[in-house]
């Protein structure tokens, strides 16, 4: 549809530009019709450009320095307090920084001490990372964070709020489970409180 109301050149450049339109469309999709398996290759290989593949982290509108020196002060602010509040995919994020750092603890060597001490900025915090966290998990395989999601969102943004912590603290409000192996000892102590000896045992 044309206005009419333009001038004659106007109107004479969109006739132009509407014939020259209609022919580059018709053009393409000959050229598809023709050779399918070029179009659609280019145009697949492009989507698969942006296929997101071994991303490690949320991005969490940062930068990956940014994000990393983040978590790392998270961490080592989570070593200290062991239990936080922060918004819920920071926790998601920080949940897998926490539980490795435990992993190094628990084994205690000297490379386990020195990649620690790339993530924990305090020496206090390394400290207590390797002399009391270390071993309150060594009959843990694994869940050594718990996240618990708020009910009430962050004023101002609206963010979801979380609780991120360290389970089998002193003082938690819940306990956490406890492992199989110390399952079978708390076991083995009622029995022989009792004057019943473990099968176990023998």
């Amino acid at each position: 549809h044309f206005h009419t109301a333009h001038p004659p050149h106007i109107l004479v450049l969109q006739v132009y530009k509407y014939l020259y339109l209609t022919s580059i469309n018709s053009t393409s999709s000959y050229l598809i019709a023709a050779y399918p398996t070029e179009h659609t290759n280019t145009h697949s290989n492009s989507l698969y450009q942006k296929m997101k593949k071994r991303i490690a982290f949320r991005k969490l509108g940062r930068t990956s320095s940014h994000r990393w020196a983040m978590l790392r002060n998270m961490v080592t602010s989570l070593i200290k307090h062991e239990r936080i509040v922060t918004t819920l995919p920071k926790a998601k994020e920080l949940r897998r920084v926490a539980d490795k750092i435990i992993q190094y603890a628990k084994n205690g060597s000297l490379h386990s001490r020195r990649k620690a001490d790339e993530i924990v900025r305090e020496k206090p915090m390394l400290t207590k990372l390797f002399e009391v966290l270390g071993p309150r998990y060594q009959d843990r395989e694994g869940g050594y964070t718990r996240v618990l999601k708020l009910s009430q969102n962050r004023k101002g943004d609206n963010a979801p709020m979380a609780v991120i912590e360290y389970v089998d603290r002193p003082g938690e409000v819940r306990a956490a489970r406890p492992p199989p192996k110390r399952v079978l000892e708390t076991l083995d102590d009622t029995l022989a409180s009792v004057g019943i000896k473990s099968i176990r045992a023998e």
